[in-house]
């Protein structure tokens, strides 16, 4: 199944700070902003476009039980996980298993803009937090 780069997730501190940045010194656009108090979740996010390639500031809003929060505290801000547009996210899971790979199936959620999404099992990918999503209703 192709694969093809959807978007790069940012761990930030200050969401006002990453926005200006990315706006002003980038050039980007802010697209959408909301919270998701979700548990595993719990991050104020960012969708930024950039020359139609998207970032996503990624703020914890908890910053006891947030994943984003957790990933600052062991490896600071930066570059939190990779996505990957898959044609069907069902297919992908199937492929994945045949191969061995683990996911996170809590992750496993539909965000507000209809994107089906999960994480890979970093401990499979060489560290790496890498996003699987597909839009279904596209």
């Amino acid at each position: 199944m192709e694969k093809k780069l959807d978007h790069i997730g940012v761990a930030v501190r200050n969401i006002e700070d990453s926005i200006a940045f990315y706006t002003h010194i980038l050039g980007g656009t802010l697209i959408d902003r909301y919270r998701n108090e979700a548990e595993g979740v719990e991050s104020e996010i960012a969708i930024m476009d950039i020359h139609g390639d998207r970032t996503e500031l990624l703020m914890p809003t908890n910053n006891t039980s947030s994943p984003i929060a957790r990933f600052i505290k062991q490896k600071g801000k930066g570059v939190h996980h990779v996505a990957y547009h898959v044609g069907d996210l069902k297919e992908a899971l199937k492929e994945l298993e045949k191969e061995g790979i683990r996911t996170l199936e809590w992750s496993l959620r539909t965000n507000k803009h209809g994107r089906r999404l999960i994480y890979l099992n970093p401990a499979d990918t060489g560290g790496t937090i890498i996003e699987y999503c597909d839009y279904p209703d596209e």
